[in-house]
Parts: C-alpha cells; structure tokens; sequence
C-alpha cells in the first residue's frame, strides 16, 4: 500500500472506523447524491440543468422538506468523514441558504436552479478532504 494511502487511511481509522477506500467511496456516492439534487437535468435547448431539489419543490411542505432532508444527509456524513464544526456551519448555511429562496413562491422554483448548496457543500468537503489528505501525506513523508 502506498505511504499516502496508508497515512490518509491511518488518519481516519481509530476515530470513525473508515479505510480511505470507504472515505473515497462516502465521497463519490455523496458527490452523486448533490449531482441528482442539484443539477441531474439539462434543459433541453439550453445549458441549464436542474434536479430533484427543484422538482421536489414544486411540491409545497413536504416536497421542501424531503429536498433538505436530503441535504441534512449530506451533512450528516460530511460530520461522519471528520468534517470540523466551523465547516459543518457553513454547509448548514449553504442549506439555510437554499431552504429560504425555496420557500418563496415561483421566484423559489428558479432560485433552486441557480443556488445548488448540494454541490457548494460537496466542493466544501472535497476541499476539507483534499487538505486533510495532503497533511497526512507531508506528515509521514517528514517521518521517514
């Protein structure tokens, strides 16, 4: 196994119980959940694309709440992958965020095309992920 691998796995072993073969696979499925929400669609004719949190609101309460059920997943496993309270924070608001343009009416519809708090929480984890990998991997490196 390579030093980077075993590092990055060695980090997240002892306290969550996860190789960096199930990290990697927490994040492609996590990366596809946000893709399905936020942009699984292209509008025909144009390069807009939409998914299912939009379409999920058009549905009134339970449509917006079933949307942000899903994005408090999202978050629950970023919390799972060791993600620090201040970005936990900021995902939430990234959802607050998108929870109030969904609430209003029509204007909340084309709002959920434009403000994907999905993939802006995805890119904010890959990127917490992406820092927390190259850390170990200089830390084991300056040991050897």
């Amino acid at each position: 196994m390579p030093a980077s691998t075993a590092s990055f796995s060695s980090a997240f072993d002892p306290v969550y119980g996860r190789s960096s073969h199930r990290i990697a696979d927490t994040r492609r499925r996590l990366e596809a959940l946000a893709r399905l929400l936020d942009s699984a669609v292209r509008v025909p004719g144009t390069d807009i694309r939409i998914g299912l949190d939009a379409a999920l609101n058009l549905v009134p309460g339970i449509g917006t709440l079933t949307a942000k059920g899903l994005a408090g997943y999202l978050i629950w496993e970023a919390r799972g992958l060791g993600a620090p309270p201040g970005l936990l924070l900021r995902m939430i608001g990234n959802v607050g965020v998108d929870l109030l343009i969904s609430v209003i009416p029509v204007v909340g519809w084309f709002g959920d095309v434009f403000y994907r708090a999905n993939q802006r929480n995805i890119a904010l984890l890959h990127a917490h992920l992406d820092a927390l990998e190259r850390e170990t991997t200089q830390t084991a490196t300056e040991q050897q």
